[in-house]
């Protein structure tokens, strides 16, 4: 984690000196008052609800060795500060406050960073990534949902001193964000998972998309640059429709050159001949950039997961990590929690926990892994709302329903208001009978209808945008009666 004398920070980060030793060395940067540890440095931010100015007293007695307010400090803190020689500072925004600090931590620590955005396959991109490079090097990576304009600083002021390489996921949610992020962490490789429909309702089409996505290059060096050892590279979905506009119009003004990723011969890394085993583990050909080839068997479920996997082989083979690593560590991949992880009731159900957020793509890439697996009852689909789809909405939720239609499920339950009514009137339509479609408001209703109907034979996808709380259904299940 991030050590720095106080005496430091003014110069950084532009924050305003109250009081403090001067000498006095922080480790490592907190926003939650509660998670201080002695020489933390605790960062307020003044929150619509809770203002974090006002637990400022509770960090300097927790031990921290400096404060970040966003407003005056009152004579009683300067006090209680002296009295534990913890520095005080003000800074006008404490976002901008830890996105410079954080861009000071990394450019010292002088380590390889990849960077990862998408609409879809981040995580499951990150977390092989990251499994990969572990074989070789000392690798810090996101960990949950610290992705965001205050995660991804966050993220990098937690890494060791020693780490070798940083794996960044980057998420947005308009313009310019992927840009900021990239500046702070500076990548020598990115990876653009896909561009789909997550946030086209505050984007406003896919091009918008692809084009916020594709900010991750205005960080990055020129590959014809050689930085801290390694030349720039770009690692894209060679399926995906938006992947010459980035490269026409993105990658190439920058010069940095791209390394495409797909299913295709034509493809600079490829995968071929994919098979699904009984529990739905692919098994496929890869063909690497250096030309070697290798079959390999992936340890996490679903076609899906192949394309991730292909943009994590390609990164970790251009970072070094030998062939034979990668074939013997894709076997032990294991599912992030909440994102397709396999559990079973106790009566036996097998249930798809994908609760943590969706989109419409992805949905439907869940949607397949259902009903790839092995299943002597029904298949069963509980599919939450979607958010941020603006007034999109009502066309994709009814995409999403048509396409849980097309896969004769046993039986779809949508959970929420409009969309998940959208999502059930569109599955009539496309021919599913009314008595296999529910609509119900909440996981907690939805749970109370479906946990006594659940044999041990049926295989249930829990899947839907976080703001529903399909978690809550999953741990009602699987919790023992």
């Amino acid at each position: 984690m991030i050590e720095i004398a106080t005496k430091y920070l003014e110069a950084v980060t532009g924050v305003v000196p109250y009081t403090g030793n001067a000498e006095r060395v922080c480790r490592g940067c907190v926003i939650d008052s509660r998670a201080v540890e002695r020489d933390s440095i605790f960062v307020a931010f003044a929150g619509e609800k809770v203002n974090g100015n006002d637990f400022a007293p509770q960090a300097v007695r927790a031990g921290a060795a400096c404060v970040v307010l966003t407003e005056e400090p009152s004579r009683s803190l300067i006090k209680l500060a002296d009295e534990h020689e913890c520095a005080v500072f003000r800074a006008d925004d404490s976002e901008v406050f830890l996105q410079r600090l954080a861009q000071g931590y990394r450019a010292r620590m002088g380590c390889t960073v990849v960077g990862i955005t998408g609409s879809v396959g981040k995580t499951t991109t990150k977390e092989i990534l990251r499994d990969l490079l572990a074989t070789t090097y000392r690798v810090h990576a996101t960990e949950g949902n610290f992705n965001s304009l205050i995660g991804l600083p966050l993220t990098i002021l937690a890494a060791p001193a020693d780490t070798q390489v940083l794996v960044l996921e980057m998420g947005m949610d308009g313009p310019g964000q992927i840009e900021t992020l990239s500046s702070i962490a500076q990548p020598t490789y990115g990876i653009i998972t896909k561009i789909g429909t997550s946030h086209i309702g505050l984007l406003g089409s896919r091009e918008n998309i692809a084009r916020a996505k594709a900010e991750i290059v205005s960080g990055m060096p020129p590959s014809s640059e050689n930085f801290e050892g390694h030349h720039a590279r770009l690692f894209l979905n060679g399926e995906d429709d938006f992947t010459p506009f980035i490269i026409e119009n993105f990658a190439r003004p920058a010069g940095v050159e791209c390394v495409l990723c797909g299913m295709s011969s034509d493809d600079d890394v490829s995968g071929r001949n994919v098979e699904l085993d009984a529990e739905s583990r692919a098994h496929f050909d890869l063909e690497l950039q250096d030309a070697s080839q290798i079959k390999v068997e992936l340890g996490i479920t679903g076609a899906q997961a192949v394309p991730d996997a292909l943009l994590a082989c390609a990164c970790a083979r251009e970072l070094g990590v030998p062939t034979s690593v990668i074939a013997k560590t894709l076997p032990k991949l294991r599912s992030a929690h909440m994102r397709q992880e396999q559990r079973v009731t106790p009566a036996g159900t097998r249930v798809i926990d994908d609760s943590y957020n969706a989109s419409p793509d992805s949905t439907a890439a869940a949607l397949d892994l259902l009903c790839s697996l092995p299943c002597e009852g029904d298949r069963i689909a509980v599919l939450g709302e979607i958010g941020e789809l603006g007034d999109e909405s009502p066309r994709l939720h009814g995409l999403v329903g048509a396409y849980a239609a097309a896969k004769k499920l046993g039986l779809l339950v949508c959970v929420g208001g409009e969309g998940a009514q959208c999502m059930a009137d569109s599955a009539r339509v496309m021919g599913m009978p009314d008595d296999r479609v529910r609509v119900v408001p909440t996981a907690e209703k939805a749970l109370a209808r479906l946990k006594p109907a659940l044999g041990a034979r049926d295989v249930v996808l829990v899947k839907g945008s976080r703001f529903v709380g399909l978690d809550r259904f999953v741990e009602g299940v699987c919790a023992s009666c």
